[in-house]
């Protein structure tokens, strides 16, 4: 007999996860009269046995979000922040560990970063490097972030940046691609290469019997290789230079298998001053901010599965 007082189910709940985004915390360090500044953005993600709370709105087993919230400006205090990595495998092992429903935590995190403002010396002189003087970096751009996944036994960490944005003002080429009636594009033999770089790698550290990677240090060999890689490439495709990107990571940091890239084409085009009675050899350009070709790929070290997800880099 049909039991008439609970109606039958016709949908059932498919991946489910629940956090609270976006908890800005900037933690200062005082060394002395040397302060120290970590600012981050903190997304935390939890999912396990959270099927009542779907069905009948039980919240038996609902951490509530203010309460990851406070974790994380407390583990700021409790822990520091040595970097956004460590804080954040900090988080996740927290909240699997510690609450028996929750199985996986995903960390997000941003990190802006803060220079200090040199004070002036009356002994400093210009010191410049000629060997390359054809690339350039935006500077203040740039944000860092990574992604933390933990289920209590496996560890999966992508780091990387986005906003990077950087030009070679010569040494890229584009011609011998298909053309059919629609193309109208002339060949360029001499042209300005400038992209806004959205990178994640992915670690090899998955689990705790493994030697931890240094998390800052790595960072900062990925984005050297990643724009040493940029700058010496005579390219002739966006496509080719985004492959020595990541080749040269690979090739240099053995704690990395795997790179994502997302490179919008900033195009810039040369700008007519023939009407002016002017000739443009290579020096005016429109800069144009859409539409723009989207290059993206993944370079992996030889032997491994692709595992970033390939919008990631669009986030």
């Amino acid at each position: 007999m049909t039991d008439r007082s609970r109606p039958a189910r016709m949908t059932m709940l498919g991946q489910n996860q629940y956090g609270k985004a976006e908890n800005r915390v900037v933690k200062i360090t005082r060394d002395g009269d040397t302060h120290h500044i970590k600012d981050l953005n903190v997304s935390v993600a939890l999912s396990g046995d959270m099927d009542d709370v779907h069905y009948s709105g039980s919240n038996a087993n609902v951490l509530p979000t203010d309460t990851t919230k406070n974790t994380v400006y407390a583990f700021a205090k409790e822990y520091g922040i040595e970097s956004a990595e460590q804080f954040g495998i900090h988080l996740a092992r927290h909240f699997v560990t510690s609450q028996e429903p929750i199985h996986r935590a995903r960390i997000r995190i941003e990190e802006y970063a803060w220079d200090r403002i040199a004070t002036s010396d009356a002994n400093s002189r210009f010191i410049g490097a000629d060997e390359v003087n054809h690339s350039f970096v935006r500077k203040g751009q740039e944000t860092r972030v990574t992604q933390i996944t933990f289920d209590g036994e496996k560890w999966e960490v992508v780091s990387g940046l986005k906003d990077l944005v950087v030009m070679n003002s010569t040494n890229s080429e584009f011609w011998g691609y298909v053309k059919d009636k629609y193309t109208t594009l002339k060949e360029a033999y001499d042209r300005i290469l400038a992209t806004q770089v959205s990178a994640r790698w992915r670690f090899n550290w998955t689990d705790d019997e493994q030697r931890m990677p240094h998390w800052e240090k790595s960072y900062e060999q990925v984005r050297k290789h990643m724009l040493q890689a940029f700058a010496e490439t005579y390219s002739l495709s966006l496509q080719q230079t985004l492959y020595q990107m990541g080749s040269r990571i690979i090739n240099h940091r053995s704690e990395i298998d795997e790179v994502r890239f997302s490179l919008p084409n900033k195009h810039h085009f040369l700008v007519d001053l023939e009407p002016f009675g002017l000739k443009n050899d290579n020096e005016v350009y429109y800069a144009a901010d859409r539409p723009y070709g989207l290059i993206e790929a993944t370079v992996l070290r030889d032997g491994c599965e692709p595992h970033i997800p390939v919008d990631l880099t669009n986030l």
